[in-house]
């Protein structure tokens, strides 16, 4: 109420403050024509004019107040700044609430037509992108839409797009936070769950080798080639593809060349093996091996 009273009463000053700009230009055209007619003096004519100016000063000020008025009133009213999934309420009606000291608020609302899924690249991977796109900005512009799994494993239907890259590394982790953007037309992501990001790539005329044709040593992958009829480990350089399933080799494995598929952690150095338990690196565009 009290606020409605003020409001009420800057209204009240704004109407009499036009009625007097409204005066005062009638008694300053007054003084002009008499002014003109030498009736009256430059004196009377300035202190009309003054007396305008006054005028819309005050009209100036009364429409501040009642603009000051309108939003103190406004403020009686709570409003979510944005639309979306009202939480909790913990406040009951005539509960007495303060604009300060508060132990929680009135209640949590969420914006859930775009939701933002925060995940983490390791460094070299960043570089990766970045030094293959030239820059982040291109990097950004350029990268294809990414999908996302849920964390029952299912996939989520809609795509969506890498907004943003962190500047900032984790010393601890090594890994560089990014931001995607989800549609959720039908209120599926909730905030706070989690899933994967998949982003998707494309390797031309590379070699790829299933996961369970190789084993490590010491954080180094290591594959059996058919030398001689003899198994022969050697080191390879791999990059992960299809979710881990295969192994894009970088480099030191060659097209035309044998390894051993399956039953790799069975072998030793020197095994004698066929070429029926081996098979070719070569492999296609879609990373299926041939």
């Amino acid at each position: 109420m009290p606020y409605e009273a003020a409001l009420q009463a800057a209204l009240a000053n704004v109407e009499a403050a036009e009625a007097g700009l409204a005066t005062a230009r009638l008694t300053y055209d007054s003084k002009q024509e008499l002014y003109d007619k030498k009736v009256v003096s430059a004196f009377d004519l300035q202190t009309a004019a003054n007396a305008w100016r006054t005028a819309k000063a005050q009209l100036a000020q009364a429409r501040a107040q009642e603009v000051a008025a309108r939003n103190n009133l406004s403020y009686t009213e709570v409003k979510s700044p944005a639309d979306g999934v009202v939480g909790n309420l913990p406040y009951r009606v005539g509960a007495l609430v303060a604009p300060a000291g508060m132990a929680q608020p009135l209640t949590v609302v969420s914006d859930n037509s775009t939701m933002y899924v925060y995940f983490s690249m390791t460094e070299n991977r960043l570089l990766a992108l970045v030094r293959r796109y030239g820059s982040r900005q291109e990097a950004l512009a350029c990268l294809p839409e990414v999908e996302l799994r849920l964390n029952d494993g299912s996939a989520y239907t809609h795509k969506g797009r890498i907004e943003s890259i962190s500047g900032v590394a984790d010393r601890t982790t090594g890994t560089v936070s990014l931001r995607a953007a989800f549609d959720n037309p039908d209120g599926l992501l909730f905030s706070g769950t989690s899933g994967s990001v998949v982003i998707a790539t494309e390797r031309k005329d590379c070699l790829a080798i299933p996961q369970t044709a190789t084993f490590e040593v010491q954080d180094r992958a290591y594959v059996y080639k058919v030398i001689d009829g003899k198994a022969s480990a050697s080191p390879v350089s791999v990059s992960r593809a299809d979710g881990g399933q295969l192994y894009i080799v970088e480099e030191d494995l060659r097209p035309g060349e044998f390894i051993v598929a399956e039953g790799v952690g069975l072998l030793r150095e020197g095994t004698p093996c066929g070429r029926e338990a081996a098979m070719t690196g070569l492999a296609t565009n879609n990373h299926e091996p041939t």
